[in-house]
């Protein structure tokens, strides 16, 4: 977490813009404005508060609806003049009821596994009659385990067949299973990242 006395708040006459990124999924949810109270309220309470211009007041994110923002990191760009906020969204952010503000493509890239990981948490709680993911939490961790090895063949035939099309609808159902797998486990893709940037930091140290 940044110290709110580094940032230039007289360049930008006392109002920096705050950027939210979701921290899961790397999605850019939305963007609003901090005073250097907003950003100590974000900072002590662990929720994302921004200053509103047209109320004049600080005003916490999701106070009304619910949809807060639960802060993960708060980063400044290199001339200390804005901000990165690194949270876990609850709910839609954009008062639209729109996920994001910036549209409904959803996260870029890899960063989907975020959404992925986000909608098998919730599928958790549905009737396993009805939701195929519901049933393979319902079976338990050998169960899901057991899906995890079946699709992790079918990928390795696919891939000596030298079937691309096959390896990627292949690999799509392992990364699935495997994302079910991480969620019965008590794991998550950000533990799974967390570990590779630590094998790489440790790595690269290593051959320095």
């Amino acid at each position: 977490m940044i110290d709110p006395a580094t940032l230039d708040w007289d360049k930008t006459d006392g109002l920096v813009p705050a950027i939210v990124q979701d921290a899961a999924s790397g999605e850019v949810r939305m963007l609003g404005y901090m005073d250097r109270a907003a950003l100590e309220a974000t900072l002590r309470d662990g929720l994302v508060t921004f200053h509103s211009r047209s109320r004049g007041r600080l005003w916490r994110k999701g106070e009304s609806s619910g949809n807060v923002l639960q802060v993960v990191d708060v980063r400044t760009d290199c001339d200390r003049d804005a901000l990165l906020i690194l949270a876990r969204p609850h709910g839609p952010t954009c008062h639209t009821g729109a996920v994001s503000c910036f549209g409904s493509e959803g996260a870029p890239g890899t960063g989907f596994l975020g959404d992925l990981a986000r909608l098998i948490g919730e599928r958790a709680a549905a009737d396993p009659a009805k939701s195929y993911t519901a049933r393979l939490l319902a079976g338990g961790v050998k169960r899901v385990a057991q899906k995890v090895g079946e699709e992790g063949v079918e990928v390795a035939l696919a891939a000596v067949a030298g079937e691309a099309e096959e390896v990627t609808a292949e690999a799509a159902d392992l990364v699935y299973h495997l994302s079910v797998l991480l969620q019965a486990a008590g794991s998550s893709w950000e533990e799974v990242t967390a570990e590779l940037k630590r094998r790489h930091a440790s790595s690269a140290t290593a051959s320095s």
